[in-house]
């Protein structure tokens, strides 16, 4: 039956397609009520084949939508790929972004404008080169503020048994616009306290990695509750930054 009813499919596309073929042959010479009812049933025909065409390039497109493929050091006992970087959000962006924004369940902007020019949206990823389905892009237009950063909330898998023999891999890709300096900085509050551990990214690497060593921190390890990640961006005025991934990982500093 499968194999009829592909014949059978074949047969009706053939046909369809020597239709079409047929009425552009002619379509210089119709009469001007005939071109005009053979375009509204190729309107309709384009309409559907444009839809199907733009669900297959975006689903079809590497890297698959859902992917949370990536490298990860030796003797890893947590990783994470934010859901912003695979998955699409109901709502994929946001304009005159004011500060305490959301985008996504993970992310939050924070910043002091007056007057908000920035942008925010999710992106798709199609180069041959990323792991990450989407990437977070950021435009920033006049700028009046003194800080611009975005929020990541970590989840309790990144805290679940961290000590201060941990070290915390952030790797991202970015992409920009003009020159500027990006910080990020590990947040975890420890009972009062939080630790903030501060690394500046180093740009001029086509893969951008820092890590956090949590031996040289005061933090109290029976006191954990929660980490989020800043990531602070210096001079951001008329500047456009792709974050195109975001990955972070967990792992135990070796014993000498």
């Amino acid at each position: 039956m499968r194999v009829r009813s592909a014949l059978m499919d074949w047969i009706v596309q053939r046909r369809a397609e020597r239709r079409w073929t047929r009425a552009a042959r002619q379509a210089p010479d119709m009469t001007v009520s005939d071109l005009r009812r053979e375009r509204f049933k190729a309107r309709k025909l384009l309409h559907s084949l444009n839809e199907l065409v733009a669900v297959a390039d975006n689903r079809l497109a590497l890297p698959m939508i859902g992917s949370n493929a990536f490298s990860k050091p030796h003797g890893t006992d947590w990783a994470w790929r934010p859901a912003l970087w695979c998955l699409p959000l109901p709502s994929p962006g946001m304009s005159s972004a004011q500060s305490k924004s959301k985008l996504g369940d993970e992310l939050v902007l924070f910043h002091d404008c007056e007057r908000s020019e920035l942008t925010l949206r999710q992106v798709r990823n199609t180069r041959e080169a990323d792991l990450a389905p989407y990437g977070l892009r950021m435009d920033v237009f006049s700028f009046d503020g003194s800080f611009l950063s975005v929020v990541l909330d970590l989840p309790e898998g990144a805290v679940d048994g961290l000590k201060k023999k941990h070290l915390i891999r952030l790797n991202t890709i970015v992409e920009m616009e003009k020159p500027l300096e990006i910080f990020a900085r590990l947040n975890i509050k420890h009972g009062p306290n939080t630790e903030q551990i501060v690394r500046e990214l180093p740009l001029h690497e086509d893969d951008i990695v820092v890590e956090f060593d949590l031996a040289y921190s005061n933090l109290n390890e029976k006191r954990i509750e929660r980490a989020w990640l800043d990531l602070i961006f210096e001079n951001p005025e008329m500047s456009q930054v792709t974050l195109r991934d975001v990955t972070l990982s967990r792992r135990q500093r070796a014993e000498f």
